[in-house]
C-alpha cells in the first residue's frame, strides 16, 4: 500500500513538472522561438525534475511530450498551440526561466508562479508601439526612395493600421484575414494620399508600410530549422511565411483594384 502511495505521489510530481514544461514550451513557440529550442528546454527541464528519458515532438501547432521515469513509468502530455508572434523580451525571459530551472530545480508551483509574471507582463506601453508603427514605414519608404512627404503619409498610415490591428486581435481574427485588412487598408491610405496631392508615390508608401507585416522572422527561422534537420517544421513555416506573404500583396493588389 505504502509502495503504491509512493507511486501515485511520483506520477502526480511528474505531471505537475511536464504540465509546466508545456507551459513553457507553448510560450516560448507563441513568442517566436524555434522548434529546436522548445524541445531542447523542455527536454533539460523534464530532465532537471527526475525524468530518465524525455521524447519531445514539436511543430508549430502542436508539442507532443512523453517522460519516463522508474518511479512513475510513463507520462504522455500534448499541447495545441493556437497563434504565434513575434516577442523577443518576452523569449528572453522565458529562456532565463528554463535556465534557473535547471540550475535551482524550485518545486513547479514556484516555477509557475514565474511563469506566470511573464504571462502577465505588458508589452511596450501603447504610446510607443504607435510610435514604432509610424516612425518604421516612414523610415523604409525614404530607405526604398520615397521623399519626406510620402515618409510623413506612411506614418500615419502605420498609426492607423496600428488601431485596426488592435481591433482585429481583440477580436482574435485569422491571421491570414488579418493581413489580407491590414495591406487593403494600407493600399487605400496610399492610394488616397497620392490621388489627393499628400503624396508623391504610391509604390514606395506601400513598400514602406508593408514592411510592417512581412514574415522575415518566420521566414529566417524555417530556414534554421531545415539547417536543424527539422524539416517538417521548417517547411511548414515557409509554407505559413509564403502564403501570409502573397496575402499580404494581394491586399495592396486588390486596394489597387478596387480603388479603380
Amino acid at each position: 500500500m505504502h509502495e503504491n502511495a509512493s507511486r501515485l505521489d511520483a506520477r502526480d510530481y511528474a505531471s505537475d513538472y511536464l504540465y509546466l514544461a508545456l507551459n513553457i514550451g507553448e510560450q516560448m513557440l507563441i513568442s517566436g522561438a524555434e522548434v529546436w529550442r522548445v524541445e531542447d528546454s523542455i527536454r533539460r527541464i523534464c530532465r532537471a525534475y527526475g525524468a530518465v528519458r524525455v521524447d519531445v515532438f514539436s511543430i508549430t501547432s502542436s508539442i507532443v511530450v512523453t517522460i519516463y521515469g522508474p518511479e512513475f513509468s510513463s507520462l504522455t502530455q500534448t499541447r495545441r498551440i493556437s497563434g504565434s508572434g513575434t516577442d523577443m523580451h518576452r523569449l528572453d525571459r522565458l529562456n532565463q526561466l528554463s535556465r534557473d530551472i535547471c540550475s535551482r530545480v524550485p518545486d513547479p508551483v514556484e516555477a509557475a508562479r514565474e511563469l506566470e509574471k511573464i504571462q502577465t507582463t505588458k508589452s511596450y506601453p501603447l504610446i510607443v508601439q504607435f510610435f514604432i508603427y509610424a516612425i518604421s514605414p516612414a523610415a523604409f519608404t525614404v530607405f526604398f526612395g520615397g521623399t519626406w512627404r510620402d515618409a510623413a503619409v506612411a506614418g500615419v498610415i502605420g498609426m492607423i493600421l496600428k488601431v485596426l490591428e488592435q481591433l482585429l486581435n481583440r477580436y482574435e481574427v485569422n491571421a491570414f484575414l488579418s493581413a489580407f485588412l491590414f495591406s487593403l487598408l494600407g493600399g487605400f491610405g496610399a492610394i488616397f494620399a497620392v490621388k489627393h496631392g499628400l503624396a508623391d508615390s504610391m509604390d514606395k508608401i506601400s513598400i514602406g508600410v508593408i514592411m510592417l507585416r512581412i514574415p522575415g522572422i518566420a521566414l529566417t527561422n524555417s530556414i534554421r530549422d531545415f539547417f536543424s534537420g527539422d524539416t517538417m517544421t521548417g517547411l511548414l513555416r515557409f509554407l505559413e511565411a509564403a502564403l501570409l506573404s502573397m496575402t499580404i500583396a494581394f491586399g495592396f493588389v486588390a486596394a489597387d483594384v478596387i480603388w479603380r
